[in-house]
């Protein structure tokens, strides 16, 4: 199982480079971004070039935020800078994001992916071999790539191009046409053995596919002391009171409880949603134990499930380096 690491939202770029590298000294496999507070891929020029062998991506960037054009040249640049290192990851986003925040326009999420992920290989193909880019599809018509605007071939064309989503349509729609899916942080064994393995395996099967053909990542709950417990406490209840997330609640028949949750955060009540989680929820969600449990546990738990797994935590030089590495020790055993 291979451990990667994810940057912390508000790390500045003049501190990458160095935090990439320490990261690839400690033995993490792949470090991610993600589009909260700052672009998710101007970081990864600072790794690409700070690093020999740690791959890194985005986890995920808002794909509807940008023409397939833009994500096609960003991430042609990165994989031809780093050697093949960098993995697309991209995520839908919402519907009030996609139109309040970005300041674009909605569509049903699951065929304009698909439909964006296809346009992105249209684009690679065309670069690679010269050819003529003639991509027309519902939401996306690509038919003008002259040599003055092509890039050109690359030694490693190839770039996984991973998803992310928690229900059943944009798993079926990775085991469709992606390289990967990024699992959410908010899931359980159960709901990743039972409904969100055999979606991606079902979308596998339509389009002729081994489900290995696909990895499977996620950055995991994790709780070492009682003050982390209480803070994934009140971070799970954030996430069970979301109703678009309500099946992984479901599963388990605990849907009551995520509707009692969004009754309180429709009110603002948001002191009074971490008393829903009970400690049987919470261990459901959450990897406890002290640090030197950890791995067994995370083995445990994804062992068969899962590729990659990292902490939902950043990675901090200097901050549990030796507790990082006994980690990705363990995993790599």
């Amino acid at each position: 199982m291979k451990l990667d690491a994810s940057m912390g939202f508000a790390t500045p770029l003049k501190d990458v480079a160095a935090l990439a590298q320490a990261a690839e000294a400690i033995g993490f496999d792949a470090i991610w971004t993600s589009e909260t507070q700052h672009d998710p891929f101007l970081p990864l020029t600072h790794v690409a070039a700070a690093t020999t062998k740690l791959k890194f991506g985005t986890a995920v960037a808002i794909a509807f935020a940008r023409s397939p054009m833009n994500v096609a040249h960003i991430a042609w640049d990165l994989a031809a800078q780093s050697g093949g290192r960098f993995l697309l990851g991209l995520g839908t986003q919402v519907q009030a994001h996609i139109e309040r925040r970005f300041g674009m326009t909605w569509a049903p999420p699951v065929p304009r992916l698909r439909e964006y992920v296809n346009a992105l290989r249209a684009i690679w193909a065309a670069w690679q071999t010269g050819g003529k880019l003639n991509f027309r599809g519902e939401h996306y018509k690509l038919t003008l790539m002259t040599p003055f605007f092509s890039p050109g071939p690359i030694e490693q064309p190839h770039i996984p191009v991973f998803i992310a989503g928690v229900g059943e349509p944009l798993c079926r729609l990775a085991g469709e046409v992606a390289d990967g899916f990024h699992v959410h942080p908010y899931h359980t064994r159960k709901y990743l053995s039972e409904i969100i393995r055999p979606a991606i395996e079902q979308g596998a099967k339509k389009a002729d596919r081994a489900l290995t053909a696909i990895e499977l990542a996620t950055m995991a709950f994790v709780a070492v002391n009682d003050q982390e417990i209480e803070q994934q406490r009140s971070q799970v209840a954030f996430y069970a009171s979301t109703p678009s997330y309500r099946p992984v609640l479901e599963v388990h028949g605990w849907a009551a409880i995520g509707e009692q949750l969004s009754a309180l955060a429709a009110r603002g009540q948001w002191a009074e949603m971490p008393r829903l989680i009970s400690d049987e929820m919470l261990e459901t969600f959450v990897i406890i134990g002290a640090w030197e449990t950890i791995g067994d546990k995370l083995r445990a738990r994804y062992a068969g499930l899962l590729d990659r797994v990292g902490l939902y935590r950043p990675y901090v030089p200097g901050v549990e380096d030796a507790q990082w590495r006994q980690l990705a020790d363990r995993l790599a055993d």
